[in-house]
């Protein structure tokens, strides 16, 4: 004991020191000491790790920018803001790159995506080569299959209305859009909507999410890893397994058996004339790829039923649109008709400002890593602060989302806001503030970093919510369980708005619900049931 004594007391002589010197640089003469903050993220990125395990980062940053301004000290090395001049500044930037924290966030192998690639020039390859896959040219040539899978998904609401079912509409979107996802990465049939076989996808998804967040809050998180593994123990496993399956069955096929990922960007040369993707390239490209298709997606199109069955008035606008606009089912498909459609893209548009499918900083740097990008020995300004070099920022999505100063009412559900006022029902903002929000709008973040899936959002979600209000009408289910997916009145936590739809971030983002009750539309109930027996 006296030995065990000693080492502790000649540990506290030199560990002291060495801690209270780290604290007083980082409280006074860091580079960043200036910038205002909680007092804890001064000192570790603990203190974003602890919201990040919560599930709830995107609303403590909120918050701290409520208190301390546009420009939030968020660890001792990060930087988060809130302003347009800072989306230009960090993501229009061309000497700017992804931070390192992004690799901490390697999903499968050893070799980044074109999620967690920092080089430019790499990025650059695998955005060509995977984008091509999901262009609005190629979304309509794989319409048809998308379109079968919703059916399937209209199919299952018949079915719950006959059992007088409350359908939880987060189970039902996350299910769809795994079986979207699988198809246009592999041209595979994971029917999670009709079989058990693999609705472990959709849960794995979020688990492997949620670690990313973890990693992306704390970078050297490293140490509990092993409990971030056990944690996910019986999904994560699980969806690297099905990812295999998927891949395994996709190489026995013809490359051009589907339209899918594997078809457009393996091989020496792709449709584009690219360097295709070989091995572990394409095997970590499939791991995000079908993570964030599956689940960015089916947050939306939860968070549109959510907020229709709170807003009668923009319910009944939205479905007096679909239903006049078109004359059956089967017009309702991309084109001209889909795009006439304005108060239905305002509704997805103000759903994804109010609930934003991701919800985590995407994180920069200036670019130390590319070999072929020049120099520069000019400092990197942003929103008009010097950024020492080393240090990461980033803009929050949610608190860019819900500043007052570009979106008046931020917490108001107003599809309205988005329309010109052509018809004398709208024009409640004047030109200059519609465009001010425009700038303002980046639920696909902002450059050539941004998300690549825009079109696949638009028009899955477009077909979804247009033949769903086309067959049925629906509404929010009764006593407390139709409660479930807002807000608890009289939380300090950032969750007190009964009628905001209740995000938890997790890199992407978790919900639950809304719990909602379906009626299919009499003249059209035998139509459904054909489809039923198709």
């Amino acid at each position: 004991m006296p030995a065990l004594a000693s080492y502790a007391a000649l540990a506290a002589y030199f560990l002291g020191p060495l801690i209270l010197f780290i604290l007083v640089s980082r409280f006074n003469s860091h580079p960043l000491s200036k910038f205002p903050g909680p007092p804890l993220a001064r000192f570790t990125d603990g203190y974003a790790a602890i919201h990040a395990s919560q599930r709830r980062l995107h609303l403590a940053t909120y918050q701290d920018h409520q208190k301390y301004g546009p420009v939030v000290r968020q660890g001792p090395n990060r930087l988060v803001f809130n302003t347009v001049t800072a989306l230009q500044d960090i993501y229009l930037s061309q000497r700017v790159t992804k931070s390192k924290v992004y690799l901490k966030s390697l999903l499968s192998t050893s070799r980044p995506s074109m999620f967690n690639a920092l080089d430019r020039a790499e990025h650059s390859h695998k955005r060509r080569v995977v984008g091509q896959l999901i262009t609005e040219r190629s979304m309509r040539l794989f319409e048809p299959t998308m379109t079968l899978k919703i059916n399937v998904f209209l199919r299952q609401l018949l079915a719950s209305t006959e059992k007088d079912e409350v359908v939880n509409m987060t189970m039902r979107c996350q299910r769809l859009g795994a079986d979207v996802v699988g198809l246009l990465a592999f041209g595979y049939e994971l029917n999670t909507q009709t079989e058990d076989t693999n609705t472990i996808i959709p849960k794995a998804m979020k688990a492997t999410s949620y670690r990313i967040g973890l990693y992306m809050a704390w970078p050297n998180i490293s140490f509990v890893d092993p409990v971030i593994h056990w944690l996910g123990r019986k999904q994560i496993p699980k969806f690297y397994n099905a990812l295999r399956n998927m891949i395994g069955t996709r190489m026995s096929m013809p490359k051009d058996s589907a339209y899918d990922l594997y078809a457009v960007a393996s091989g020496d040369i792709t449709p584009n004339g690219e360097k295709g993707l070989q091995g572990t390239d394409l095997w970590s490209e499939a791991s995000f790829f079908v993570m964030a298709g599956g689940m960015t997606v089916s947050t939306l199109m939860s968070a549109v039923f959510f907020y229709l069955t709170r807003h009668p008035d923009v319910y009944a606008r939205l479905a007096a649109e679909i239903r006049t606009t078109f004359t059956s089912s089967e017009a309702i498909a991309g084109g001209p008709q889909l795009s006439s459609c304005k108060y239905l893209r305002a509704v997805i548009d103000e759903t994804m400002r109010v609930a934003p499918p991701t919800t985590a900083t995407p994180w920069r740097e200036d670019d130390v890593y590319s070999a072929t990008r020049p120099r520069s020995d000019s400092p990197w300004v942003v929103d008009g602060h010097v950024i020492p070099p080393g240090v990461a920022v980033g803009v929050s999505p949610y608190s860019m989302l819900h500043n007052e100063a570009y979106f008046p009412d931020p917490f108001a559900f107003r599809p309205e806001r988005w329309l010109d006022g052509e018809d004398g029902k709208d024009g409640a903002f004047n030109e200059e503030t519609r465009a001010i929000m425009r700038r303002a709008f980046v639920p696909f973040a902002l450059g050539d970093r941004a998300c690549a899936g825009k079109a696949m959002a638009y028009l899955e979600t477009s077909l979804t919510i247009a033949k769903t209000l086309w067959y049925f009408d629906f509404e929010t289910a009764p006593t407390s369980a139709g409660k479930v997916g807002g807000g608890t009145p009289g939380r300090t936590d950032g969750r007190d708005r009964v009628d905001e739809y209740q995000l938890y971030d997790i890199f992407t983002a978790d919900h639950d619900g809304p719990n909602v009750i379906f009626r299919p539309r009499a003249q059209f109930m035998d139509e459904l049931k054909l489809k039923n027996d198709a």
